[in-house]
């Protein structure tokens, strides 16, 4: 095949991977996830950071994962692997309430 053009060849190798996950950070302020429902890919790693002067936890409710007490300024993070969806919840006041969507088609 001597007329193959190797411009092409950038454009084969990248669409054989994944889109890169991100990163996200979600505050927890004034009693409330700053994310009430949030999408991602698999692979994305989400910190929670407390900017409250009270504790809070992250709790999934299926118990995937769940956080110890998070301090004022003190974050957990956590990364999603599996494509589904995420109820989670302050385990100390039951009103914070929010969702994540795992999804590899974001």
């Amino acid at each position: 095949m001597k007329n193959v053009s190797f411009a092409v060849l950038p454009l084969l190798v990248l669409a054989s991977f994944p889109a890169r996950a991100e990163d996200i950070k979600i505050d927890i302020t004034n009693y409330m996830f700053t994310a009430n429902k949030l999408t991602v890919r698999p692979g994305t790693k989400v910190t929670w950071v407390n900017h409250d002067e009270v504790p809070h936890t992250i709790a999934e409710k299926e118990n995937r994962f769940r956080s110890p007490a998070l301090d004022t300024d003190e974050i957990y993070s956590y990364t999603f692997t599996t494509p589904g969806t995420y109820e989670y919840f302050c385990t100390l006041h039951s009103k914070m309430v929010a969702t994540i969507v795992v999804s590899a088609t974001k």
